[in-house]
């Protein structure tokens, strides 16, 4: 809604502040204060201290964080190349099968995710595809889990594509396969790459279908953050998460410059 008046848009402001302080900052800045703390009796924490990031940057800790890396790359990447090939493929289907395509492209994330890790531990545990115990079978469950974000934004980025410059490109001789490597995929960039950090960001948190299938060898950072939590230590399951959160808005503040250079290109 547009306020074009001071006293508007101060109460507006006002009521954002309202509302976003307590429900989003006021976490995070706790976790980032229990992070810094050795102990925390009263109303604030005291014993500020930064030992416990040494620990959360080194050791298992470092790499937990390097597994929910490459797990979070490599299921963006396939979620990417299946979901954005078939939202173009849907471009071309009729009413009836696009429906059928939302629906089955969304049913990963119309359940709750520790159903699609059940799922997938239940499918892959036997011949002919074994891959319970491995880390394969981690990096399939995020891929099928945020796919469904990669074909919804692709999908929308398609259906606002002007026909008119594939139309032209066409009529000048170029082959389906040009129309799409040189006309579609770079029109669609901002919306891959927009895709590509939010299934990155969504696989860097996962934790409920991990916890059923990661392989002691193959253990992402959100496990060993509930692990801290689980038998007591607060202050370092903080501090892992400052670094979980740190690491996964570097990744986006880099998808987003690239995003912006895709915008004006």
């Amino acid at each position: 809604m547009l306020v074009h008046n001071r006293a508007g848009k101060w109460a507006t402001w006002a009521v954002f502040l309202l509302l976003f302080v307590p429900l989003f900052a006021v976490p995070l800045l706790v976790i980032l204060a229990a992070s810094l703390a050795t102990n925390w009796s009263g109303a604030f924490p005291s014993g500020p201290t930064i030992e416990r990031y040494s620990a959360a940057t080194s050791g298992d800790s470092l790499q937990a964080l390097t597994t929910s890396l490459v797990t979070a790359v490599a299921a963006s990447v396939l979620a990417l190349v299946l979901g954005g090939w078939a939202a173009l493929a849907a471009a071309s289907l009729r009413k009836r099968g696009k429906r059928f395509l939302d629906a089955l492209f969304i049913l990963p994330v119309a359940v709750p995710s520790v159903v699609v890790g059940l799922a997938v531990l239940v499918a892959y545990s036997q011949p002919p595809v074994l891959l319970n115990g491995t880390r394969w079978i981690v990096i399939l469950a995020h891929t099928v889990l945020v796919t469904a974000f990669a074909y919804q934004s692709v999908s929308a980025a398609v259906r606002r594509l002007d026909p008119m410059y594939e139309q032209a490109a066409a009529g000048l001789g170029a082959s389906p396969a040009r129309v799409l490597w040189w006309i579609r995929l770079p029109l669609l960039l901002p919306s891959l790459t927009s895709a590509a950090g939010l299934c990155f960001a969504l696989s860097m948190g996962e934790l409920s279908a991990t916890m059923m299938l990661y392989p002691p060898d193959w253990t992402p950072l959100p496990v060993q953050i509930f692990a801290a939590t689980d038998r007591g230590s607060l202050f370092t399951g903080a501090a892992l998460a400052v670094v979980l959160m740190t690491t996964t808005l570097l990744v986006l503040a880099a998808v987003s410059r690239i995003r912006t250079r895709a915008s004006y290109r």
